[in-house]
């Protein structure tokens, strides 16, 4: 499929902005004010330009029809690729509307891949256009993407995009679920998913994200002690990050502690230090104390860190260090995953290699397991 292959590229700029800001998404006109508001950062670029360097590392020549600027050109041009401008933004921040006017285009065009950098909406926004006429690729940059469209990282999303342009037998077509959280509700900490579709999108194991898959029950007696005895195990003086999910809200409420369901809390000594956290306010919290940082496991996608956990960052990683991160997960769980290892993608390739190894799972009443990370 090299010669003469044509891809897509759609970048959704401000995906992801909310998240290390404790916004859980970006959706809407108010949340990006407010996220620029509390200093967040744009990262999506960042990551497209990790997923067509490794692209272009396997795939040449290639052209590339994109939108104008940050949506795609910019990209594009610095990696020296042949490009068409099939759609330009007026000025200001892109919206939903640009990016299915860019994918209206390009599957009329007949691309052989729609590849998009951003998170679940931008997914949802794609499908609703595309379908499933074209294959579609996901580069991961949001805050919440529970989709199975998504490579498990930008460089392996751009090694998947490779193959499959390439053809591969190694990345074949699959249907995956489109998901999507309701945001609003997502703040008030309410978990409100839905399912948008299906869409045609290249597939290997070892390189795809599959959905995110809720917890059974079959566990939950085991999970609730191994939760207890690591609050029962807490150091005196110590802060402890607890991370989203109902996994870590097991911990707080052996504390007899409220918690914030789909946040990121603090606590320390029998009491909460702070709710539902920034990046910058765990990095202040954390300041002169020594930090442990307690995760759950995302069902189905096997994700420790950089889905929905984007306020625990790198640098507050970095600055707990490996050794002090301590996961529950039920074993029913891990044996559920569809995936060999647990996954990373905090953005800083230092830190996700730094995570890269095999790491301690607390499973049960003095019961844990071993498994690999990987970068």
């Amino acid at each position: 499929m090299t010669a003469g292959a044509t891809l897509g590229l759609i970048i959704n700029p401000v995906a992801g902005m909310g998240g290390s800001v404790g916004l859980k998404g970006t959706d809407g006109e108010d949340v990006l004010r407010e996220a620029w508001r509390r200093g967040a950062q744009p990262a999506a670029e960042k990551r497209a330009r990790a997923a067509v360097t490794r692209l272009t590392e396997s795939v040449t020549p290639l052209r590339v029809l994109t939108g104008s600027g940050e949506s795609g050109e910019d990209v594009v041009r610095a990696a020296g690729l042949d490009v068409e401008v099939v759609h330009r933004a007026a000025p200001g921040p892109t919206t939903s509307a640009d990016t299915r006017a860019a994918a209206d285009v390009m599957a009329a065009r007949s691309v052989d891949l729609l590849l998009f950098v951003g998170g679940d909406g931008t997914a949802r926004d794609i499908l609703a256009v595309v379908g499933d006429g074209v294959p579609v690729l996901g580069v991961p940059a949001g805050v919440k993407m529970h989709s199975a469209v998504f490579g498990t990282s930008p460089r392996n999303a751009g090694h998947l995009a490779a193959l499959f342009l390439a053809g591969s037998p190694a990345a074949r077509l699959r249907e995956a679920e489109v998901m999507d959280l309701d945001e609003a509700a997502f703040r008030g900490d309410r978990l409100s998913a839905r399912l948008h579709g299906y869409a045609r999108s290249p597939y290997e194991r070892h390189l795809s994200q599959n959905a995110k898959a809720g917890s059974g029950v079959g566990s939950e007696a085991s999970l609730q002690v191994a939760a207890r005895q690591v609050a029962a195990g807490m150091r005196p003086g110590c802060l402890y990050i607890l991370g989203p999910g109902t996994t870590t809200r097991r911990v707080a409420d052996a504390l007899g502690l409220p918690s914030t369901l789909l946040g990121v809390d603090a606590v320390m000594d029998g009491r909460v230090v702070g709710a539902d956290l920034d990046e910058q306010a765990l990095l202040e919290v954390m300041r002169g104390r020594e930090t442990w940082i307690v995760v759950g496991v995302l069902g189905g996608q096997g994700s420790l860190f950089g889905r929905g956990n984007q306020q625990i960052s790198a640098e507050v990683i970095r600055r707990a260090g490996r050794e002090r991160i301590i996961v529950l997960s039920s074993l029913e769980k891990l044996i559920a995953l569809r995936t060999a290892a647990l996954h990373v993608d905090t953005g800083d390739a230092e830190v996700d290699a730094m995570l890269a190894g095999y790491i301690r799972i607390e499973t049960g009443p003095d019961r844990s397991t071993l498994y690999k990370v990987e970068a």
